[in-house]
């Protein structure tokens, strides 16, 4: 029986992927890994269970492990915190376990604001001014973001109009990046992009409305000039895999702020309505050829909302005095 980890199962994303593999491969097993206990995770997998913060000194060492114990055959990492260290030791497998991802060259620039403004500049994709945010220099405009450089959701993200305000929040997250405030909140877009192995890259454009930090509405839609420049980023670093990229249209064109370096909020949304990346990644690992079709223009995705009951555990229970 082919076996799959799926790490961060506790979150949404992990979950919606689950789910996924579920449908497409009804014979797999799926086992879940997660640091925290007090979620819904299990339901969604085979086999839970509780794994060590990817920060700890010993995760790659249990990491290994845990898959060799448990003869696993394929591994999705879910958190940017576990793809940063599986980046850093540069390869494709981890233990018996191939990697499902989008390598490790885009997962060292996307974990990284900075170096993601970085890269931008360097293959000629147009993005706003982002600086270090320990720089003793005042950004060139205000308004201005001031974000972690190294996190992912809406963490700890800020509107600085002065100043005064950077250099509150810089004595607070020194490890931070500013960047030019992008006005157009209504214009911003999600764009899952997937590379095949024979270099084919697709795009997927959602024009879409935040909720509480997650797309809880979009629209499909095809611009041009997102397409060349999602496509531009994906042969630079010759990307074989899925990647998320955030922008906004602007008036003088679309402007890329982020990249992550894995699968998105929306996959769940975009597999329903055609674009199947988590299908596609697991094929081509198998070996098989893609040929993905993408959902029509104007297509509206939403997110639902769910729940469940879980069966009580002493072991998870919280303690009162």
């Amino acid at each position: 029986m082919t076996t799959i980890l799926i790490s961060a199962i506790g979150g949404d994303i992990a979950q919606a992927t689950a789910s996924i593999v579920r449908e497409s491969f009804p014979d797999w097993k799926i086992i879940g890994i997660d640091q925290d206990t007090r979620h819904g995770g299990s339901l969604y997998v085979d086999v839970f269970s509780s794994a060590p913060s990817a920060n700890s000194p010993n995760y790659l060492d249990w990491l290994q492990k845990f898959i060799e114990t448990h003869g696993i055959d394929y591994c999705l990492a879910m958190s940017e915190a576990e793809l940063s260290v599986l980046a850093r030791n540069d390869s494709n497998q981890i233990g018996r376990a191939r990697l499902l991802w989008a390598g490790g060259k885009m997962t060292l620039i996307g974990c990284d604001k900075l170096e993601t403004a970085n890269f931008l500049k360097s293959i000629g994709v147009p993005a706003p001014w982002t600086l270090a945010a320990t720089e003793d220099v005042a950004p060139p405009s205000f308004p201005c973001i001031f974000k972690l450089r190294n996190s992912s959701g809406s963490k700890a993200v800020f509107r600085c109009s002065s100043i005064e305000e950077v250099h509150f929040y810089r004595t607070r997250y020194p490890a931070a990046v500013l960047q030019e405030f992008l006005p157009e909140a209504d214009k911003e877009v999600t764009c899952a992009v997937y590379r095949t192995n024979t270099g084919t890259t697709y795009v997927l454009q959602l024009l879409r409305r935040l909720s509480g930090g997650f797309t809880n509405w979009a629209m499909v839609i095809d611009d041009p000039a997102i397409s060349a420049q999602c496509s531009r980023v994906a042969e630079a670093v010759d990307l074989k895999g899925a990647i998320n990229v955030q922008l906004r249209l602007t008036p003088h064109g679309p402007r890329i702020f982020e990249i992550n370096p894995r699968l998105s909020s929306t996959v769940l949304m975009r597999h329903m309505a055609g674009y199947t990346d988590v299908k596609w990644m697991i094929d081509e690992a198998l070996g098989h050829s893609v040929f993905p079709r993408m959902p029509i223009p104007g297509i509206i995705l939403s997110r639902t909302q769910g729940a469940a009951v879980l069966p009580s555990s002493d072991a998870n229970a919280p303690k009162f005095n």
